[in-house]
């Protein structure tokens, strides 16, 4: 521990006394009396005579700015700067004393030694504590709070993280490095755990909250990062951009506020004006455009779209500002020439039904035109069954367009569709096929 410190300018010192060894050393210290608790002045010893026409060696001053450095529970680090004074003699190094004050704390003195003898020794104000550390700080992170932990606003946050430490540490929180509102935060800490609640979330309270766990100079500490989110905004800007045949093309801007959190995607709404129902044409669209497709003709179609988080919808939907007319194609039509006045026709189909493939959830609409007179009777089946009144199926006949809407068909509602015309004077049917994919 004493060591040679070179003349010159002052220099950084360091001794290291473990525990035993300090105690070993109690013949170079003078020993303070369990009553007394400190260390006592001691005489100095005599300096060796000088020979004959050397002058005689003074003893250097006393240690500078002796300080402890570390501490932990066999050891203990001290600094301390040389001495302002050496004299000519030099320094022949240091003198590190030790004396136990009680049961855990050790008081320290620290002198400087040359040829003259010992300085006025340097002392620390305050005794060091030495306390033995049966079991180090260590935090016990659960694993789902590893990663950020996101909560909806309005739930409470109840947290229990566990730690280790012997004796008791010393528990702290600290929010981005300030202390804790207690106002919104409630902090209880055992032997063994600590619990952190949040009676009801708010978004403000979101942030990477620090958990520190101390036993005197030996720490450990984790981070936990809390998201609280909202329902997000609705979409901004709904535009009806196109409409052509069967189809419209949609297009809106992301939400001004996405409820703190990442939005999934947008649910696509429509309706027509002779309903006035809405149904979902398109779930968690990834963009913020969409094409909605097969729109029956003659009907005028308002379309709605909301955002999505994990939280869920927003609470509001972006409108359409105007109706998409689907329109009816012009056919040039050239009248028949009729024998006399009758005009009674049995059913004929004027355009059968096409083959169709959709998706499962996603409404699709069938449609054919028939002529006939007297007005036919139009009759549905699937798979040769009739379809009677089912709220799945909606079947409209509209100046001979006959129509069949599906809605959100699932795989068994795939199958062969047949539309039969039937008035007094005969029948007519046209099928086609109805493929329903499950999306990959």
């Amino acid at each position: 521990m004493p060591g040679k410190e070179p003349d010159g300018d002052p220099e950084l010192a360091q001794a290291t006394p473990a525990a035993e060894p300090a105690e070993a050393r109690a013949a170079e210290a003078v020993p303070a009396s369990p009553a007394e608790g400190a260390l006592q002045p001691e005489p100095q010893p005599p300096a060796a005579a000088p020979e004959r026409g050397e002058p005689k060696a003074e003893p250097p001053s006393c240690p500078l700015h002796l300080a402890v450095g570390d501490v932990n529970d066999n050891s203990v680090s001290l600094t301390w700067k040389a001495p302002e004074q050496a004299s000519s003699a030099g320094l022949d190094g240091y003198l590190v004393e030790c004396c136990k004050d009680g049961r855990d704390r050790l008081q320290i003195r620290v002198k400087a030694v040359n040829a003259g003898g010992m300085s006025v020794p340097a002392v620390l104000e305050q005794p060091v504590v030495i306390r033995e550390i049966l079991e180090h700080p260590k935090i016990r992170v659960p694993r789902h709070l590893r990663q950020t932990y996101i909560r909806p606003a309005g739930e409470a946050v109840n947290l229990l993280i566990p730690f280790q430490g012997k004796p008791r540490p010393h528990v702290s929180w600290s929010k981005d490095g300030q202390p804790l509102d207690p106002k919104r935060v409630t902090v209880r800490s055992g032997d063994r755990d600590t619990i952190f609640f949040i009676r009801k979330a708010e978004r403000s309270d979101s942030g990477q909250y620090q958990l520190s766990v101390k036993i005197d100079r030996l720490e450990d500490k984790a981070t936990i990062d809390i998201r609280v989110i909202e329902q997000p905004g609705p979409p901004k800007n709904l535009k009806l951009v196109d409409v052509w045949g069967f189809n419209v093309a949609l297009e809106w801007s992301p939400p001004k506020d996405n409820g703190n959190a990442a939005l999934k995607g947008y649910m696509v709404q429509k309706s027509d004006r002779k309903s006035g129902q809405w149904f979902t044409v398109l779930e968690r669209c990834p963009r913020p455009s969409c094409t909605v497709s097969d729109l029956i003709i003659g009907n005028s179609y308002s379309f709605r779209v909301f955002s999505e988080n994990a939280c869920g919808h927003s609470a509001t939907a972006a409108f359409t500002t105007e109706l998409a007319h689907i329109r009816k194609p012009e056919i040039a039509y050239k009248p028949e020439k009729y024998s006399g006045w009758d005009f009674s026709e049995p059913p004929k189909f004027t355009q059968p039904l096409a083959d169709r493939s959709t998706t499962r959830g996603y409404s699709t609409q069938l449609f054919c035109c028939v002529r006939a007179f007297p007005k036919p009777k139009i009759i549905w089946l699937k798979n040769q069954t009739e379809i009677r009144e089912d709220p799945k199926y909606i079947a409209v006949i509209n100046e001979g367009v006959c129509s069949l809407e599906i809605r959100k068909p699932s795989p068994f509602d795939g199958g062969v569709y047949t539309c039969k015309a039937v008035n007094p004077l005969g029948e007519a049917s046209v099928d086609c096929r109805l493929d329903v994919k499950v999306p990959q």
